[in-house]
């Protein structure tokens, strides 16, 4: 149990080595507690304590959270309502968010990726499968991020909230819910297309997609790889899918040099017009958030939750989406097919379902990465299918919302401009899309956030969020 007079609340770390920009900061610097909860303005009212090192560390917070920044030997205290703390949240939200905790770890990876893209043109598919699973051979001894879901960025949340309830005195707090209309949790299925053959297998994933009652999104390599004409780009829209970009060749190296990347990024802002998408995603989820500013879509879609065995490796450590300037990310926080199939050697969805269920317990956004190149044979098409049916009954019987990325996209910049204002001694949601949203309230119980959910005009419902 949290308690501030009870509990020897420090946070301890050693000092690292690797360097730490203050130059570059997200642009988006809100609370991280207010921003995740929406709820009422000023209710977390913190102050920095203790004097911080100039340099970022690990660290543990409360009840086993690993924290990444520059932490005081101070304890956690509070005075007329006020929480004192020996780091900056947003600091550490940004640090793991945008994977700055990976520190010199991101040069290694850069020119191993530059090293690869070198010699993969004198390769073939076994021999490319075979330095994958090279790559990946010691996923098992990452201990952070937290494999196969990481909810650091949530628990951390839940932790401050429990402390600025217990500083002012309160047992529950009313916020805006996470997803339109009560809902518990929301997923998208989302389908990169790598190859002419995954083009042309797109139309048999859509039937298998309606089949299902499952909308998606289509991310298209707009150059290099195959052809994107319009009528195969209207097959897509017009059956009430996305299209979405994905790179612009596809060849691995969008973020080795700034000044390439921006004449590409000016390339596929022009892809992104002409097709009518708001969204992006790297190639092979390869990403640097500090440069984003130079695109011009609504959102990304390249942040993992968690990559062991992922070619570049870290995680931004949420399920929730977040922003990096005016660029909402929509993570991804569900293994790759490809991954599953050929790094896992596993052709079932008991992952997938054990990831889903994790999700699930933190209210988060279930979101998939399924290629059509891969699944036009049938054992891999049978586990996909396998996988729609799943979803269909999970979101049937756990009030999951199933959505495009571009819906996911509308409600969560509808909500961060939502505000929670009592009028007549009732709390009510303004702003625009209000109809959808719901009222909610964090309990605090025993240290445990619990949530209670309107659900519309009819009674509060108990969800759970286990610190």
């Amino acid at each position: 149990m949290f308690s501030l007079e009870d509990t020897p609340y420090r946070c301890y770390g050693t000092i690292a080595d690797s360097p730490y920009d203050e130059d570059w900061k997200s642009a988006r610097m809100f609370d991280p507690v207010l921003d995740h909860y929406r709820c009422p303005s000023g209710f977390f009212d913190s102050e920095i304590k203790g004097e911080r090192p100039p340099r970022p560390d690990f660290f543990q917070f409360g009840n086993g959270i690993t924290c990444y920044g520059r932490c005081s030997n101070a304890e956690v205290s509070s005075s007329a309502g006020r929480l004192y703390l020996p780091f900056d949240p947003a600091e550490v939200v940004d640090n793991l968010r945008l994977e700055r905790y990976l520190g010199a770890e991101r040069d290694r990876i850069g020119f191993l990726r530059k090293l690869y893209y070198y010699v993969r043109p004198f390769t073939n598919l076994a021999a490319r499968r075979r330095i994958q699973k090279f790559h990946a051979r010691n996923w098992r001894k990452t201990v952070f991020p937290h494999w196969p879901v990481d909810t650091t960025v949530e628990n951390l949340c839940e932790a401050l909230l429990v402390l600025a309830m217990q500083a002012r005195g309160v047992e529950r707090v009313p916020f805006i819910w996470f997803w339109p209309d009560g809902a518990q949790a929301a997923l998208m299925m989302t389908h990169d297309v790598e190859n002419a053959s995954g083009r042309d297998h797109c139309s048999a994933v859509m039937d298998l997609n309606d089949a299902y009652g499952i909308k998606a999104s289509f991310q298209v390599v707009p150059e290099g790889r195959y052809a994107v004409e319009d009528n195969f780009l209207r097959s897509i829209q017009n059956r009430g899918f996305d299209v979405e970009i994905q790179d612009l060749n596809h060849d691995g190296r969008l973020f080795d040099d700034r000044e390439e990347f921006l004449r590409r990024a000016d390339r596929i802002n022009r892809y992104a017009k002409e097709f009518g998408a708001r969204g992006f995603r790297g190639a092979v989820l390869y990403r640097k958030p500090e440069w984003y500013e130079a695109f011009e879509f609504s959102f990304d879609m390249s942040m993992p939750n968690v990559a062991p065995m992922d070619p570049q490796r870290g995680g931004c450590c949420t399920v929730m989406p977040y922003f990096i300037g005016d660029l909402l990310e929509l993570p991804t926080t569900t293994v790759q097919d490809y991954t599953l199939f050929n790094v896992l050697n596993q052709h079932s969805i008991e992952l997938w379902k054990t990831q889903m269920n994790l999700i699930q317990s933190k209210h988060g956004l279930i979101s998939f990465i399924v290629h059509p190149d891969y699944i036009t044979e049938q054992k891999p098409r049978a586990v996909y299918e396998s996988l729609l049916r799943h979803i269909q009954t999970s979101c049937q019987q756990n009030r999951v919302w199933c959505a495009r990325p571009s819906e996911v996209d509308n409600w969560w910049r509808a909500r961060s401009k939502m505000t929670l204002e009592k009028e007549e001694g009732s709390w009510r949601i303004k702003g625009k899309g209000a109809e959808k949203a719901r009222l909610a309230y964090a309990v605090s119980v025993n240290g445990s956030i619990v949530y209670e959910v309107a659900q519309g005009a009819g009674p509060l419902a108990r969800a759970s969020a286990t610190l």
